[in-house]
């Protein structure tokens, strides 16, 4: 038998609609006990909800006939309400019931724990695909509504965000703002889902539209909610404003041109004429490491990804490291200088293979020592500025020249060293891969997309995470 509550309340056996509980209270009260698998929804709880608080005084009794009416109505297709202490419960599994809101959940968790953005997208297609209005459309009211189903509204926007940031990176930013539209206008609070929208539109041209919706969620941030957009929706905006480089897209196909040919790879964004690896893995230090494919095992042809100085200092940028005046100057002086700008790029090269073996081998001393020497140079060349904003901030002197992107990098490296974060890296199993990333949910299984090789091949979707140490 199979219920749907992702909309208005139906029942179905057999792929023919079934009529279940002459009354809209009788199919409400099953709907609650079909929310809750498995679990006892206690009587006084029932009345509660039902009744919104303002219960008659036969409301007890009125649930138990209620109850009564609906075991009769469900025996012959083998659903039965257990009586529980002081409540009901349904066992789904019992009778082979499905109940959408429970696919739902299922296919959300599937979606979540997939590693190729593509697979994870059309699963989450298939969750969102079974809303078909709101939770108990037609047997319940918006508070009712508010005090069953705020976990799964709360999932399906979730859903939607995670969604959008994967077709984004797809370079499907159309289908993004056909599906955020409306949800992001109706939840200004979700700054995620407006931030993808404002990718998007900008993405198709629609800079004028991106800058409207700021705009507009931060008169309803403020109106309704009484808060400014926060950190960064805001730097979104910024960017928008100027035409940051930094919000171009990959285009999402193989054989794409790139600096060298048609061997660009396929997971990769285009940033100021350079092509760098997607960001996964949640921090600065490791996104450095992720600038190689296939750590740890045989080198390969497209496996490295800083092919060149400004590909390393536009990469900096990217992470927010360098201010893009920054990266202009050292591009050009890089020019100037292309000897010292070679050495620079091996040292870069050379601490981002001490930093691999630190993050992935705790006990690995020298490797650490290597790192921290690397960071107390940064240090000795970092000055503390008041920014336009009046706070306070960390800048670098003229005096760090070409090494300055390698010097940010182990700044970052050593906040996270010195943080509970650190204990969290994990490392990808990926026989052509090895990036790493940060897992504090303690669930994720791979990387993401990544780039192994010059063939742009998926790496290790579907193994069992390495931990840090773990054997190369």
């Amino acid at each position: 038998m199979e219920f749907k509550l992702l909309g208005t309340f139906e029942a179905c056996h057999g792929g023919q609609r079934v009529a279940v509980g002459s009354r809209r209270q009788e199919r409400c009260l099953l709907s609650v006990l079909l929310l809750h698998p498995g679990r006892t929804v206690t009587t006084s709880r029932l009345v509660d909800l039902l009744w919104d608080g303002a219960a008659p005084a036969s409301a007890r009794g009125t649930v138990h006939t209620y109850v009564g009416r609906l075991r009769a109505g469900l025996r012959p297709y083998g659903l039965r309400i257990e009586t529980r202490h002081d409540g009901y419960a349904v066992d789904p599994g019992a009778a082979g019931v499905s109940v959408d809101a429970q696919e739902f959940v299922s296919l959300a968790r599937q979606a979540a724990a997939h590693g190729d953005p593509a697979e994870r997208a059309d699963l989450y297609d298939r969750a969102l695909g079974l809303w078909r209005g709101p939770l108990l459309a037609d047997v319940a009211g918006d508070r009712l509504r508010d005090r069953l189903g705020v976990e799964l509204a709360d999932l399906r926007l979730s859903c939607l965000e995670q969604q959008a940031e994967d077709r984004l990176a797809m370079g499907l930013h159309g289908r993004v703002v056909e599906d955020l539209a409306r949800p992001a206008a109706e939840h200004p609070e979700r700054e995620r889902l407006v931030g993808c929208l404002m990718t998007a539109l900008y993405r198709g041209g629609r800079k004028a539209d991106a800058i409207r919706l700021y705009r507009s969620t931060r008169r309803a941030l403020v109106e309704e909610f009484g808060i400014e957009p926060g950190a960064g929706l805001s730097t979104l905006h910024d960017r928008v404003l100027r035409g940051d480089p930094r919000l171009e897209q990959p285009d999402g196909r193989e054989g794409r041109e790139g600096p060298d040919g048609p061997t660009a790879p396929v997971h990769a964004v285009r940033v100021r004429g350079e092509w760098l690896p997607w960001t996964t893995g949640g921090h600065p230090a490791l996104e450095l490491c992720n600038t190689y494919a296939g750590w740890g095992g045989p080198r390969r042809p497209g496996s490295e990804w800083l092919r060149g100085y400004s590909t390393l200092a536009v990469w900096a940028g990217h992470m927010d490291l360098l201010e893009e005046q920054d990266v202009t100057r050292l591009v050009e002086l890089a020019r100037r200088r292309p000897g010292e700008a070679a050495a620079a790029l091996e040292e870069a090269r050379a601490f981002r293979a001490d930093l691999y073996a630190c993050l992935t081998g705790p006990d690995d001393v020298s490797a650490f020592e290597a790192v921290a020497a690397v960071a107390a140079q940064a240090a000795g060349v970092s000055v503390f500025v008041r920014g336009e904003n009046g706070l306070g901030r960390w800048r670098f002197s003229p005096a760090a020249g070409l090494r300055l992107p390698t010097l940010a990098v182990a700044r970052s490296a050593a906040e996270l060293l010195a943080d509970p974060r650190r204990f969290t890296v994990r490392r990808c199993p990926g026989e052509d891969c090895g990036w790493l990333f940060l897992d504090r949910s303690g669930q994720r299984r791979w990387c993401g997309p990544g780039t192994c090789g010059s063939g742009g091949d998926l790496c290790g979707f579907g193994r069992a995470p390495v931990p840090v140490g773990a054997g190369k």
